[in-house]
Parts: C-alpha cells; sequence; structure tokens
C-alpha cells in the first residue's frame, strides 16, 4: 500500500506538471512541427510504416515517436495538444520511473531527491511539455543502461538481457543508431574503468544483441522487405553527416553542451560540483550504478561537443546521469550535516541570478524595444520585434521573486538544508509553469506567429504554399496540405535543386499558389514578374503568383 500510495502521489503530481495547457501556444518550427507533421501525414496518407514530409519520403528519423503522435492526433485531433501529449505522457512515466529506480539501486531517499530535482530542474521540466522526440529517446536508452546494470546483479539475468537489448532497440526506433554509439562506447569505457572485468557472461551479451537485432528489425527489416535498402541507406547517410557537418547552420563552439548543462540544468548542475573524493556508499550495486551514470554523462557530453551539429537537446540524455549524481549530494547534505562548498554557493548565485535577470528584462526588452531597433543589423530580427506583443512592468515582477527567491533558499539551505532545498524546489516548479504559461507564447509571437497566422488562412483551400529562401515545415502542418504538389512526375529528375520551388514559381499552375519568404530577401523575390507582394509582417513577405 506505501509503494501504492507512492507511486500514485508522482502521477498526480506530474500530471499536473505536464498535462494543463500543453495547446496553449503553436508548434514551434522546425522540430516540433516536423514530427508532428510526419505524424498527420501518416494519417492523410494511411502509411504508416513510412515517414514523409511534404508526401516524400522523410529519412531523417524512425517512426516510433511519431507512431505514438498518430495515437494521440486520433484520440484528440491534429493539434498542438496531440502532438506534446505523448512528450507529457512520457514525463509522467519518467518520474515514476526514476522513484523506482532510485530505490532498487540506492534508497528511498535518494529516489525522492531524484524525482524532485529533475522535476524542479529547468530544461528536464520544460522538455516534457514539447513536441520533441529526445524526451522519449532518452527514456529508453536510461532504461537500457539500468537493465543492463540489474543484468549483473539480478539473479533473472536472461530477462535483463532480453530487456537491455529491447529498450536500446526501441531507442534507435525513436531517434536512430546514435542509441547503439552511446551504448558502446559507454560499454568501452567502463571496459577501460574495471580493467577488462566487466562482471557479464558472454551469453548474456549476446542475448541483448539478439534482442537489439529483432527489436530494431521490426520496422528497419519490414522497411527492407517492402522497399528495399534506398530508404534505410538515405536514412544512415543522414545520420553520418548530421555528426560529421553543421546541419543547417547549427554549429557552435566545443563548450557549447557544458555551458548548456550548467545553465539549463540549474539547480541539479551546481550540486555536481559538491563531489570530493570520499565515495558516496560502499555498496556494489549503488558504486556500480553511480559509476554507469558518470560514464554515460561525460560520454554523452564529449560525443555531442565533438559533434559539429550544435542544438540544446542534443545533450539532453545527460539529464538522467546529472540529476541522479546531483541527488545523491542532496541526501548527503541533508543526512551527513555537510557543508556547501564554496564553489556551490557560488554558481547556485551566480546562475541563479542570472536567469531571474534575463526573466526580468523580458518585459523591458518588450517595452523598450523601439530603442533596441537601431543597434539591430539584422533586419529579420528587426521585423520579428515590431509584432505587436503586449508588455508592462508588473511582469518584471515574476524575475524579481524568482531573484528573491533565490536568496531565500540560499540563506536557508546554509542554516536548515532540507527546508531550504523543498522551498527552491517549489519556486523552480512555479516559475517554470510560469515561464512556459505566460512568456512563451509571447516570445513565439516575435518569432513566427505571423507566418503561421498567414498559413492557417489556406486551410481546407485548394491552393499551393511555398515558402522562399528559408526551411519551414509549418507551411504544411497549419495549413492542412492534404497530398503531395501536383507536377510532372519527372520534372524533379530534370532540375534538381529546390525543384517544387522552382516549379510553382516559374511553369504554368492551375491553382492559386501563395509564396512566403523574410524580409531580408524580399528584394529578389519582388523583382520577380510573375509575383505580386500582398503584404508584410512582423519580418516576413507574402506574395501571390499572378
Amino acid at each position: 500500500m506505501q509503494r501504492i500510495i507512492s507511486y500514485t502521489v508522482i502521477a498526480i503530481l506530474a500530471s499536473l506538471f505536464f498535462f494543463p495547457f500543453l495547446g496553449h501556444v503553436n508548434l514551434f518550427d522546425w522540430d516540433e512541427i516536423n514530427f508532428a507533421e510526419c505524424a498527420r501525414e501518416m494519417i492523410v496518407s494511411k502509411d504508416y510504416l513510412r515517414m514523409q514530409i511534404n508526401f516524400h519520403p522523410f529519412w531523417e528519423k524512425p517512426p516510433l515517436f511519431i507512431w505514438m503522435e498518430v495515437l494521440s492526433m486520433k484520440v484528440f485531433g491534429v493539434n498542438e495538444f496531440a502532438a506534446r501529449f505523448p512528450n507529457a505522457f512520457m514525463g509522467v512515466v519518467t518520474l515514476m520511473t526514476l522513484y523506482y529506480t532510485g530505490k532498487k539501486v540506492a534508497n528511498e531517499k535518494i529516489a525522492r531527491w531524484w524525482v524532485a530535482l529533475y522535476a524542479a530542474t529547468w530544461l528536464p521540466h520544460f522538455y516534457f511539455k514539447s513536441g520533441i522526440i529526445d524526451p522519449t529517446f532518452n527514456f529508453f536508452i536510461f532504461l537500457s543502461f539500468f537493465q543492463f546494470h540489474l543484468l549483473r546483479f539480478s539473479q533473472r539475468k536472461n530477462i535483463h538481457a532480453l530487456l537491455t537489448g529491447l529498450f536500446l532497440g526501441l531507442a534507435v526506433l525513436t531517434k536512430g543508431p546514435a542509441a547503439i554509439l552511446i551504448a558502446a562506447l559507454s560499454f568501452a569505457v567502463y571496459l577501460v574503468v574495471n580493467k577488462g572485468k566487466t562482471g557479464y557472461a558472454v551469453k548474456h551479451l549476446l542475448i541483448v544483441f539478439l534482442s537489439l537485432i529483432v527489436t530494431v528489425s521490426l520496422w528497419f527489416g519490414v522497411e527492407i522487405l517492402n522497399h528495399g535498402f534506398w530508404f534505410v541507406k538515405e536514412f544512415i547517410k543522414y545520420q553520418v553527416r548530421l555528426f560529421s557537418t553543421e546541419d543547417s547552420d547549427h554549429g557552435g563552439p566545443f563548450y557549447y553542451h557544458f555551458i548548456v548543462l550548467l545553465v539549463g540544468c540549474f539547480p541539479a548542475s551546481v550540486f555536481l560540483f559538491q563531489y570530493g573524493k570520499k565515495r558516496y556508499s560502499d555498496n556494489t550495486n549503488t558504486r556500480d550504478f553511480t559509476r554507469w551514470m558518470w560514464i554515460l554523462f561525460w560520454v554523452v557530453l564529449i560525443l555531442f561537443s565533438i559533434v559539429q551539429t550544435k542544438i540544446v537537446h542534443y545533450s539532453s540524455l545527460c539529464y538522467f546521469p546529472l540529476t541522479y549524481l546531483a541527488a545523491i549530494q542532496l541526501y548527503r547534505l541533508s543526512t551527513e550535516q555537510q557543508k556547501l562548498k564554496a564553489v556551490v554557493k557560488f554558481f547556485f548565485i551566480f546562475i541563479g541570478f542570472l536567469l531571474g535577470i534575463l526573466i526580468l528584462l523580458l518585459p523591458v526588452i518588450g517595452i523598450y524595444k523601439n530603442g533596441l531597433i537601431p543597434y539591430i543589423q539584422d533586419p529579420f530580427a528587426v521585423g520579428c520585434l515590431q509584432a505587436n506583443v503586449s508588455w508592462s512592468y508588473s511582469e518584471c515582477l515574476w524575475g524579481a521573486l524568482y531573484i528573491v527567491g533565490i536568496i531565500i533558499a540560499f540563506v536557508w539551505m546554509n542554516n536548515n538544508f532540507r527546508r531550504g532545498v523543498i522551498f527552491l524546489f517549489a519556486l523552480q516548479v512555479l516559475l517554470i509553469q510560469i515561464t512556459v504559461l505566460h512568456f512563451t507564447p509571447k516570445v513565439e509571437a516575435y518569432s513566427q506567429r505571423a507566418a503561421i497566422d498567414f498559413f492557417k488562412t489556406f486551410q481546407g483551400k485548394d491552393v499551393n504554399i511555398q515558402v522562399l529562401g528559408y526551411k519551414s515545415y509549418a507551411q504544411l502542418f497549419y495549413a492542412k496540405k492534404m497530398g503531395p504538389t501536383e507536377m510532372p512526375s519527372n520534372y524533379c529528375d530534370t532540375v534538381a535543386h529546390d525543384c517544387e520551388e522552382k516549379y510553382l514559381l516559374l511553369e504554368p499552375l492551375n491553382k492559386p499558389t501563395y509564396f512566403i519568404c523574410k524580409i531580408q530577401g524580399a528584394k529578389e523575390y519582388d523583382a520577380l514578374p510573375q509575383l505580386m507582394e500582398i503584404g508584410r509582417k512582423n519580418g516576413f513577405v507574402f506574395f501571390k503568383r499572378k
């Protein structure tokens, strides 16, 4: 009964955190709209085995998360809530899993700290309210590591070996072979750390491998049997390109993800600096799992620091080990009468104040945007800032509240650590919800709403819509395109690059056709005699073909 109550409380609180207001703001281009559009086109085409974008093969991602969105859209309709529902559901499951895992590998107090810390940390909480793949992908990889750890210490080794391969295979079906690369690198490091002694029998490693192959073949094998190797080959080529080159200008310095985790995973990240030479536990089970978490953390962080494409959520698998390792320090600080190290105090105040100041300055920037515009050289950014978004000085109080709360939590943690941390968690959850519900829609209004409102006007109309000079999936999802563009089947064979854009710009058409571009490209398209400008708003320019 005690276990049932604990899981029920976690499930209820997590549901209150993640499910409300999922659909209160438009999906963000690219990733959220990309995956939602894949799901929508599956439903429209009734082809549930192959991903499509613009009703053409889309080989960048496997289908598992897209299938989850399809099921959600079948229940809730094709909308923002349905696109984000799978991750909110995974948020509930994740917190319950962390509680179970923490009890299994350490003790119930650490399990509670882990759950609370994960829910109260900025990026881990925020991504459960999004429609991107990574929270689900990370969950399956983490489960595979957990089962692989249990394989060494449990009596039911065959079961854990099967589950290790199953969950790793599900991770591959969610996002791709990066899951296998992360697992293989982590195992190699584990071998080095343990001086070649793994504690795993060869037959169990073979079961893991066979379980992985069978799980992956549930889709890759069927795809090869139905369509040959072309789709899978293009999928693998894309994964290699993603690792070796900057994709779509998403580059950054080597230390990019170090900064992302340090600031974005506040407050969990600062407690990692509490670690010292003294190990937490002499229990072999706990010590081995902690070693796995350190290995996973550094493998993911270094791997995606090397990868040329830098996107915030690429290092999100670090959230699991980071919060676990931080939870151990919270447990020790609350039970062993330890004192916070000076470096922890410094980063706690520095990052807490930094985040509070950013929240406080958002309304100020909105109010005084006209004074900033002359100093901005990017015409698209200037256009975006001209969006009509209402701000007031009273909204600065949220940032001020956060800064005051950080000070209170800091003082209390130095006197009564447990009370201070619980207050900090409550503050974090409150401000995360305020940021998502109040500030995110205003940011979205600046960045993309003018374009999405334009696309929405064409829902249910038999027209062509094309973006010019930039990449987007919003015109597909929000105009609810119902099939491929009507053009000769061999046209793309003769026009290799941007063939659909060129066809809609140059060839005779039998239906109204509309275009949108960013303001910096407007002169180029204004010069085309077949286009007529019909409006411009917030950095976007709209055309109709004559």
